[in-house]
């Protein structure tokens, strides 16, 4: 067990690795590009949404990262189902999620280099 939390640790610090090795294994296995670059960015995704709620917490000081996150996730999901449903007249649940899990990896990749660059910028700067 210790070595997979290791493991979860590792890629979270740098989230580009495991979008790296599920394009190339991906890529690799199915000979599809754009299969491998969204399988890619739907693991991708859980990584990043750890190393950002990390940094965030870093860099605020806080513990509430993740718990921000989470609700950020549910209130696209409320959003973008409420779209659905005035458009459509349903929620299609599969659609919702894959859209709200691909915006996550947008908005959690931009606040990854933001926040990186931040912390970067403030152990200079203490230094």
């Amino acid at each position: 067990m210790g070595y997979i939390s290791t493991l979860v640790i590792v890629l979270s610090i740098v989230p580009v690795v495991p979008f790296l090795l599920a394009y190339f294994i991906t890529y690799y296995m199915k000979k599809d590009k754009k299969r491998a670059f969204a399988l890619a960015m739907d693991v991708t995704t859980l990584f990043l949404i750890l190393s950002v709620s990390a940094l965030f917490n870093n860099v605020f000081g806080s513990g509430f990262g993740f718990y921000l996150i989470l609700l950020i996730l549910l209130i696209a999901c409320g959003l973008i189902g409420g779209a659905q449903n005035r458009l459509k007249g349903k929620v299609d649940i599969r659609r919702m999620f894959r859209a709200v899990w691909r915006l996550t990896f947008a908005g959690t990749g931009i606040a990854y280099v933001v926040l990186f660059l931040i912390s970067i910028i403030t152990y200079i700067s203490a230094a």
